[in-house]
């Protein structure tokens, strides 16, 4: 790919990167899944919220090039602090890291991960009050006033938002429907990707069924796993490598996460037209990151200065046009719906988020019920 003028190549994207390289932690036994250890504490005592206020350098624990570089040398140079990046490439290996007794100041679970870290006392409180920006999430009607996965919102404050849909390119295919049914285009055959996601896979088709994205029926899960193998005969293959997959042109249609297509279309594409995005009439997963603080952070104050700091409207501005994902801020969200006023499927409003379709922590034995389908399924 030629680069152009000004413009970055393409970036692994950060969602791309949920099903590889897996760092699992003795108290995990497959990829992709998160369920309570039998023998972990659930409930446990939460430490009280640290003040906001400088309590030396911040240690950042995050996915690679998931905040705006600019942004956060805005927070050091504002500060006189240094940020000190640690990454990691899936959620096991961010639970590996912290259950190993790592230290962290700041870290970035997705919804289901906080139900985990809450349950076992691995994060901290966080006072709203002490956060000058809090009213940019937490207002009158704010689904994150009591969000299902941080009760009160009293461990978490939220990071970003994003739907999982269907993008396609129009140079190539034009028989479009609006439909998961996409995925099993004529017009595509050969040129077609599916998540190589464990969850967003088995959501997919479940949603094309009528079942719940976190089923772990037998019944339900042996009409999902004949489904996704019926498509094998349409696939090029499984991948989340979904943008360089799209700008290569090996993919026509690609089951994909939505920012992923604003930063195809406003980051790299010469036409950005080349590229379209739709949200299945089935319904699509939508789900949350977040911040949290884990006990044993060594800067709990700093933590939290930062945390108000990127809630600020003008950083959470900067940080939707690098990443190309909306920030729940209040004031923020206008900006995000001009970002995506081309392709409005690739929006998020906060009231998207009050669905059925998210991903919530499951038991060890529905976990593993749906790890084995899955690995039936690549392995036919």
């Amino acid at each position: 790919m030629t680069r152009r003028p000004g413009l970055e190549l393409p970036r692994p994207t950060r969602r791309g990167l949920l099903a590889g390289g897996l760092a699992l932690g003795a108290s995990m036994t497959l990829p992709g899944c998160a369920y309570i250890r039998d023998d972990a504490p659930t409930d446990a005592p939460l430490p009280e919220s640290a003040k906001a206020e400088i309590d030396g350098d911040l240690v950042y624990f995050n996915w690679a090039d998931y905040l705006a570089p600019s942004v956060v040398k805005g927070f050091e140079q504002e500060y006189g602090v240094k940020v000190i990046e640690s990454n990691y490439d899936s959620m096991e290996g961010m639970y590996a890291k912290l259950a190993a007794g790592n230290q962290y100041d700041v870290v970035f679970p997705i919804a289901k991960w906080v139900v985990k870290l809450r349950q076992e006392g691995k994060v901290r409180q966080i006072d709203h009050d002490q956060l000058e920006n809090a009213h940019q999430v937490f207002y009158s009607g704010s689904y994150f006033n009591n969000p299902w996965y941080d009760a009160g919102s009293k461990v978490s404050i939220p990071f970003t938002v994003y739907k999982t849909g269907i993008g396609w390119r129009t140079d190539r295919v034009s028989s479009m429907t609006g439909s998961w049914k996409d995925l099993w285009n004529d017009e595509a055959r050969g040129h077609i990707f599916t998540l190589d996601d464990q969850d967003e896979a088995l959501a997919m088709a479940a949603l094309l069924l009528g079942y719940d994205v976190n089923t772990a029926d037998p019944s339900e899960l042996g009409d999902i796993k004949d489904l996704l193998i019926s498509q094998k005969d349409y696939l090029r293959a499984y991948s989340s490598d979904d943008i360089n997959n799209m700008m290569s042109g090996d993919a026509w249609v690609h089951h994909m996460w939505s920012g992923d297509v604003l930063y195809l279309r406003q980051g790299l594409a010469d036409d950005p037209t080349t590229f379209d995005f739709e949200a299945p009439s089935e319904g699509v997963p939508i789900n949350s990151d977040t911040y949290v603080i884990p006990t044993n952070a060594k800067h709990p104050g700093t933590a939290m200065v930062f945390i108000d700091y990127l809630l600020r409207p003008e950083n959470a501005i900067k940080n939707m046009h690098y990443l190309y994902y909306p920030f729940p801020v209040k004031d923020a969200l206008p900006a995000f719906a001009e970002l995506a006023k081309d392709v409005p499927a690739c929006n998020v409003e906060i009231s998207d988020l009050e669905n059925e379709n998210v991903f919530r922590l499951l038991s060890a034995e529905e976990t593993q019920r749906r790890a084995a389908v899955w690995t039936e399924v690549k392995a036919s």
